[in-house]
């Protein structure tokens, strides 16, 4: 959807888990000028707190539509934010870990383009990364590239020649870039949750892949984060 007139802006529809990266995203949509519509899914995570970080972001970045959009994949399990799996706590390795959730980002990348296309906008944003991140495969280039493919195939929009683009601006970016991007933006570190395992006194874990990885690249980079941390 654009407006007409003088002050015409464009709709994004913006995937906001209410994660560092995700949070990031959306502000670099902002700066390009695009308006706002965040999409928060929530599936029954282990790390629920996201949902209400989510929110705060949302709000802060002025976006004109939030939806928070229940969906628990804990009916299907299979992975440690769903399921009664124990979160790793021995550093990033090699091998995906239990963390992934089956086919996450192909599953909610879709339900963004059915909202963007029932609202008449273009553009989607997400997060992902594929350099500092735990070696999920819905996160990688390839992927993004052939969902904006199927997008246009499996759309009335695309059919009739609308292209959907899927912006992924972290894309390339390490951690420590990403936390560069983040402070240049404004933005408060602590107003977003990357930990995916809440302590029961609140604070994030410190000691799982997301607070690794994120722990990592604000000390890479030189900046205070803001987070709390158990460890």
């Amino acid at each position: 959807m654009t407006t007409t007139g003088q002050d015409s802006v464009k709709d994004a529809v913006v995937l906001l888990s209410g994660g560092l990266d995700s949070m990031v995203s959306a502000a670099l949509a902002r700066e390009q000028g695009y308006r706002l519509n965040a999409l928060t899914i929530d599936y029954n995570q282990r790390h629920q707190c996201e949902i209400d970080a989510a929110g705060a972001i949302a709000s802060h970045l002025g976006a004109v539509r939030h939806v928070v959009l229940p969906l628990d994949l804990r009916r299907f399990g299979g992975s440690a934010l769903t399921d009664d799996i124990a979160v790793p706590k021995d550093g990033v390795g090699e091998d995906i870990p239990v963390t992934y959730v089956p086919a996450r980002n192909l599953v909610f990348l879709s339900l963004t383009l059915a909202w963007a296309e029932a609202s008449g906008a273009s553009d989607i944003f997400i997060g992902v990364n594929a350099l500092d991140y735990s070696g999920y495969p819905d996160c990688r280039p390839e992927f993004i590239s052939a969902f904006e493919n199927i997008a246009d195939l499996a759309t009335k929009a695309g059919a009739e020649g609308q292209p959907f683009r899927i912006r992924a601006p972290l894309q390339f970016l390490g951690k420590a870039d990403i936390a560069r991007e983040c402070i240049r933006l404004g933005l408060d570190p602590a107003m977003s949750w990357s930990c995916y395992d809440p302590q029961p006194d609140g604070r994030a874990c410190g000691e799982c892949d997301s607070c690794r990885l994120r722990k990592g690249g604000f000390e890479q980079a030189g900046l205070t984060d803001g987070t709390d941390y158990a460890a």
